[in-house]
Order: structure tokens, then C-alpha cells, then sequence
């Protein structure tokens, strides 16, 4: 194979994990805003018990299709499927602990609107999940 179609080869591969992880992305934050504004407008719960709920239902969601469909790291072998969920979820907390710390600043203690703020936060979490699990969770060679 030529240099110039390796290189075409390559960009191939990461406009189709671009838009994978789009139309991914855009499902996990469906599913956690359903989950966490049903629980926090229709439930009455707080901003965090609500935002905790629908944040775990989203990882899942996540690991699972980043894992297959974003990623393509199609192992199954257990210590590996391990040491990728471990990864996965350790860096989920990192930019779930500041999604939970800006909701707090802002919505309970600034007086904002709750969709607003997490409409807006959502963006930085958005591009640093993608950054730790680009760089540090599915960076291993991918099987085919």
C-alpha cells in the first residue's frame, strides 16, 4: 500500500470514529438527561441524587458502545475487558465529579436554570471523555 492511501486509510478511520462517537455521544447524553431532569422536574429529587442516577445509567451505556462501535476494541478476554471498564469508569468519575461540582455552583448555589447549566457543561465533558478514552482507555492496538 502506497504512503498517500495509508495516510487516506487514516483519515478514513477517524472521520468514522468521529462520527461514531458523535451519534454515541449524542445517545449517552439523551439518556442521561431524560433520566436525571425526569428524576430532578417530575421526582422532585435533588440536582445530585438526580444527576448521580442518570449519570450511572449513562456510563454503561457508554462503555458499551465505546467500547464496540467507537473504538472497535472488540476483546474479550476478561482481564482486559477489565482493565477497560476500570479505566473507563475511573475516568467517567474524574468528569463526573466536575459535572456534579459545576451543577452545585450553579444551580444551587448561583440560582441557575438546571437544562441551561447542564446543557453547557455537558460540552467540556463531552471532549474530555473523549480525550481520556482516545489517550488512555481504547489506545491499545484494536482487533478487527
Amino acid at each position: 500500500m502506497r504512503e498517500d492511501e495509508k495516510v487516506e486509510k487514516i483519515k478514513e478511520g477517524a472521520v468514522k470514529e468521529g462520527i461514531a462517537y458523535l451519534v454515541f455521544g449524542v445517545l449517552t447524553t439523551v439518556i442521561d438527561y431524560v433520566i436525571s431532569n425526569a428524576l430532578f422536574y417530575a421526582g422532585h429529587m435533588a440536582s445530585v441524587p438526580s444527576q448521580t442516577i442518570g449519570w450511572v445509567a449513562a456510563v454503561l451505556f457508554a462503555f458499551v458502545t465505546n467500547k464496540w462501535w467507537v473504538f472497535r476494541s472488540h476483546t474479550l478476554v476478561p482481564a482486559e475487558v477489565w482493565r477497560e471498564f476500570v479505566s473507563f469508569v475511573l475516568c467517567r468519575v474524574v468528569t463526573f465529579l466536575f459535572n456534579l461540582a459545576a451543577i452545585f455552583v450553579m444551580v444551587d448555589l448561583m440560582k441557575l436554570e438546571f437544562f441551561i447549566c447542564k446543557l453547557l457543561i455537558s460540552v467540556v465533558v463531552v471532549i474530555l471523555n473523549y480525550v481520556f478514552s482516545k489517550i488512555l482507555i481504547f489506545a491499545h492496538k484494536k482487533e478487527k
